[in-house]
């Protein structure tokens, strides 16, 4: 046999065991083989062998006794480390793959195992390159089922939110949104990714999430939650004068709206302040900031 990990635990396999360890060796290694030879197409159906063995192991009952036991374990142990394997290879091989190659790959690791930890890391991927591809449209259907097992997957929460927006769900973009803002925050660089690459990715999720957030809290009149999220967006936006203008234009409402509330003139002037500012950011936002500017001040001068 070619697996000295196993040890004493093949010795003590017989008959039917022994023969699907065998088989499970031999396919978990032409796997590998068809891997370093880039051909999906062996590799899938591979895969498809090797699915129903580690299955087959898993689910035998554990035995009564302690030697058998142990040798149990180590077979269960192996057939899920193949399976991983297996989602291993499906991940790798998607990689800077062709957008066919990405959606075919994936969605067939998705089938095998929807909880796969590579998932984590391939939808990105993935749904990019299914909105390349003739099935575009299920790409929302597909990342929000996938969102129940990974909840706090950047990706899927970036693409829900422009999903959902574009859709003008506004709700459920503002959940989205928040829910990205605060999974950006909480995790740390994954393994394998630059710190320069992580950076950037970080401060794009962040820049929209808080962009969004602070935009549609300020559409639906919420104005204390909108000037603390487009505050947090400003310093991600600077070169973003799409996204600059209107958050601006929106700061400063929420700021002249709350000053007001609050009989705050130094808060009624910031809204001023934020309006001519976005005066300065070319777009269709700058007549409205111009006149709200005008109206804020006048407003603010009749102050003690």
């Amino acid at each position: 046999m070619k697996l000295p990990t196993l040890g004493v635990a093949l010795m003590l396999m017989v008959g039917p065991a022994l023969a699907v360890a065998g088989e499970l060796e031999d396919a978990v290694q032409s796997l590998k083989d068809a891997a370093a030879k880039n051909d999906v197409n062996a590799v899938k159906k591979l895969a498809a062998t090797i699915r129903p063995m580690t299955a087959k192991i898993v689910s035998e009952p554990a035995p009564k006794t302690a030697v058998e036991k142990k040798a149990w374990e180590e077979r269960v142990a192996h057939a899920k480390e193949a399976q991983s394997t297996v989602e291993s290879v499906f991940y790798k091989l998607s990689v800077d793959a062709a957008p066919e190659v990405v959606v075919d790959l994936i969605s067939t690791l998705e089938q095998q195992n929807p909880k796969s930890k590579y998932l984590n890391d391939a939808y990105g991927p993935y749904l990019a390159a299914l909105g390349k591809s003739p099935a575009a449209d299920k790409g929302p259907a597909i990342a929000e089922k996938a969102l129940a097992n990974f909840p706090e997957n950047e990706d899927l929460l970036m693409y829900l939110t422009e999903k959902t927006l574009a859709k003008r769900l506004n709700d459920r973009a503002l959940g989205y949104a928040n829910r990205l803002t605060a999974a950006a925050n909480k995790h740390a660089k994954p393994e394998g990714m630059s710190a320069e690459d992580w950076e950037y990715k970080k401060n794009a999720e962040l820049a929209y999430g808080y962009y969004i957030a602070g935009y549609l809290s300020a559409e639906k009149g919420q104005q204390t939650t909108a000037d603390k999220n487009l505050r947090a967006a400003l310093p991600l936006i600077q070169d973003n004068p799409a996204y600059l203008g209107p958050a601006l234009l929106y700061l400063g409402i929420a700021n002249f709206k709350l000053g007001e509330t609050a009989q705050n003139k130094a808060r009624m002037l910031e809204g001023v302040k934020f309006s001519e500012q976005a005066m300065a950011i070319p777009g269709p936002h700058q007549e409205p900031a111009r006149k709200n500017a005008a109206a804020f001040k006048e407003a603010a001068s009749k102050m003690p």
